[in-house]
């Protein structure tokens, strides 16, 4: 491919970004059926990491899609494995249950 990385997608300047955070797209997790597919995710982590960024992975909907992304050192990780989405005042609901114990938040590595 013909400048790859340049133009409005250009990956020469993610680094110029001013964010803190980068988010695996959902279309990345669906193909975690290869590995190509799997490499491709896990270098984009590495990236991320590298340029001093946290990853955070959405679309994550299987225990083996979560435990992939634990073994990358995925930063984050969201997606109906966990919740369906949820409104504002629901969400205090729900962290007020994890403080209280009734509620288990997932750890990370």
């Amino acid at each position: 491919i013909d400048d790859f990385g340049t133009g409005f997608s250009s990956l020469s300047r993610l680094g110029d970004l001013k964010v803190d955070i980068l988010k695996l797209d959902k279309q990345f997790i669906d193909r975690f059926v290869t590995a190509s597919s799997i490499g491709i995710s896990s270098d984009i982590i590495s990236m991320g990491h590298h340029l001093g960024k946290k990853v955070i992975a959405e679309g994550v909907e299987t225990e083996e899609q979560y435990q992939q992304l634990l073994k990358m050192g995925c930063d984050f990780i969201q997606g109906y494995l966990f919740s369906k989405p949820v409104r504002g005042e629901k969400t205090i609901a729900l962290l007020t249950e994890e403080r209280a114990g009734n509620l288990r938040i997932l750890p990370l590595g």
